[in-house]
C-alpha cells in the first residue's frame, strides 16, 4: 500500500512516487502545515487550487483540542477537515520537548503541562501512536526526543532514547492503512547521526524522517548532517526532513536526497507581511510598495499574483484586513509547491545539477554562500 517507486535520479536527488490510501504523492513534495487541522487563513479548496498534495497536522495540539477521540468519532482528520488528499501527523515529540519549563522526561515517556490550561498529561510512544491512529493520517511518526545541537551529551542520550522509543512505537502500531516513519536524531554530531541513521534504517519502517534540524544549528551544519545521513538510508524508502522549508533549504535538501518537506514558515511569514519572491524576500508593509502596480512576483502563477498588486496588498496590511494574510499565504505556499514541482521535472530530464546555482541565486538573498555550500558530487 505504501510502496515507494523512484522514477529518476540525478546525483543524490530523486524523483519518485509514494502510494498512499488517499492518493499518490509525487516526490519531492512540500507539505503545508495545518497544525490544528487547518492551514491558517486558507480553505481546503484553496489548498487544492495551489496543487498541495500533502498536509501535516499536529498530534500534540489536536490531542489537547478538540481531542483525538472526537476526531476519530468524526471520521478521522480527512473527514473532519474535509481534506481528500494524503496527510501526515507528527508524533507530538517536538512540541512536548519545547515545553522545557513544564515537562519531565524519563525513559518511559514525558509528563507535561498543557499550554492551554495547565492540566497535566503524559505521552509515551504507545500513547503517541494511539493518538495518531485515532487521527487517521496516512503517514505517522514514531515518538522521538528532539536533540540539542549545542549539547553533545544530551544529543546522545536523546538519540538512545529515540531508538528505544522507535522500537516501542513499532510494537504499538496497529493500523495497516498508516505508514509509520522512524526518526533519525543525533544533533549535529556526525558520529551520532551515522549511528542513528544506521539503527533506524535497520528497523522495518516504510519511511524515515530526519529530525532535530532547523532548531538553531547553522545552514552549514544542517548540510553536513544531511551529507552524513542520507547516504546511509535505504534507497527504496522515502526520506522526510522535518520542519524545513525556505526555498534555499528545499533546493539544498533535494540535492542531498530528501523527498518530503514541511514547514510553518510560508504562512507564518505571510502573517508578518513577508513574501517569497524570485528577487528576494519582500516586506510588503514597506512604504515603497504603496504605489507599486506589480504583483508580488511577476513569474508566479498563483491567484494572488494573477489578480492583485503590491499596492493593494499593502493597503490591506495597513488597514489590518485579514485578507492580507490569506493572499500572501496563497503566494508563499504556491511558490514552494511550484519550486519542488519544477525541481522534480529537472531531475526527470537530467538538468537539476546544472540548474542548482541559478536556482539558489534566484531564491536566496545570500546566494553566493549557498552556492558554495552545495557539493553535488558527494
Amino acid at each position: 500500500m505504501f510502496e515507494y517507486e523512484i522514477n529518476a535520479k540525478e546525483g543524490r536527488a530523486r524523483a519518485g512516487v509514494l502510494h498512499t490510501p488517499h492518493g499518490d504523492l509525487q516526490t519531492p513534495v512540500f507539505a503545508p502545515v495545518g497544525t490544528q487541522a487547518t492551514v491558517k487563513t486558507l480553505t481546503p479548496e484553496q489548498l487544492k487550487e495551489l496543487d498541495a498534495s500533502l498536509l501535516l497536522s499536529n498530534t500534540y495540539h489536536l490531542y489537547l483540542r478538540p481531542g483525538d477521540e472526537l476526531v476519530a468519532e468524526m471520521g478521522g482528520l480527512h473527514q473532519f477537515m474535509q481534506w481528500p488528499r494524503p496527510m501526515l501527523t507528527d508524533s507530538g515529540g517536538f512540541q512536548v520537548f519545547s515545553l522545557a519549563k513544564t515537562r519531565k522526561i524519563d525513559d518511559e515517556g514525558v509528563t507535561f503541562k498543557s499550554h492551554i490550561d495547565g492540566s497535566r498529561h503524559r505521552f509515551t510512544p504507545e500513547k503517541s501512536i494511539a493518538i495518531q491512529e485515532n487521527l487517521g493520517a496516512d503517514i505517522i511518526m514514531a515518538f522521538d526526543e528532539c536533540s540539542d545541537p549545542n549539547d553533545h551529551v544530551y544529543s546522545q542520550k536523546a538519540m538512545e532514547r529515540t531508538h528505544r522509543w522507535a522500537e516501542r512505537s513499532l510494537q504499538a502500531h496497529q493500523r495497516a492503512d498508516q505508514a509509520l516513519f522512524g526518526i533519525v536524531q543525533g544533533g549535529v554530531d556526525p558520529d551520532l547521526r551515522a549511528t542513528s541513521a544506521e539503527f533506524i534504517a535497520s528497523l522495518p519502517f516504510p519511511g524515515i524522517a530526519i529530525g532535530g534540524l532547523s532548531v538553531g544549528e547553522t545552514k552549514e551544519e544542517m548540510h553536513r548532517t544531511l551529507d552524513v545521513v542520507t547516504p546511509l538510508l535505504p534507497e527504496n524508502k522515502p526520506r522526510y526532513l522535518m520542519g524545513v522549508g525556505t526555498p534555499e533549504d528545499l533546493i539544498n535538501g533535494i540535492a542531498r536526497g530528501v523527498d518530503i518537506f514541511d514547514c510553518v514558515l510560508p504562512t507564518r511569514l505571510a502573517r508578518h507581511h513577508a513574501a517569497f519572491s524570485s528577487t528576494g524576500r519582500l516586506n510588503l508593509m514597506n512604504a515603497t510598495f504603496s504605489h507599486d502596480p506589480r504583483p508580488i512576483d511577476e513569474s508566479c502563477d498563483c491567484y494572488t499574483c494573477r489578480t492583485f498588486t503590491r499596492a493593494y496588498i499593502r493597503h490591506l496590511i495597513v488597514a489590518k484586513e485579514l485578507l492580507a494574510g490569506t493572499l500572501i499565504s496563497i503566494h508563499n505556499l504556491r511558490a514552494l509547491i511550484r519550486l519542488v514541482k519544477d525541481i522534480r521535472g529537472f531531475i526527470v530530464d537530467g538538468s537539476f545539477e546544472s540548474k542548482v546555482p541559478a536556482l539558489l541565486a534566484q531564491w536566496d538573498n545570500n546566494a553566493q554562500r549557498q552556492k558554495q555550500s552545495v557539493n553535488l558530487n558527494l
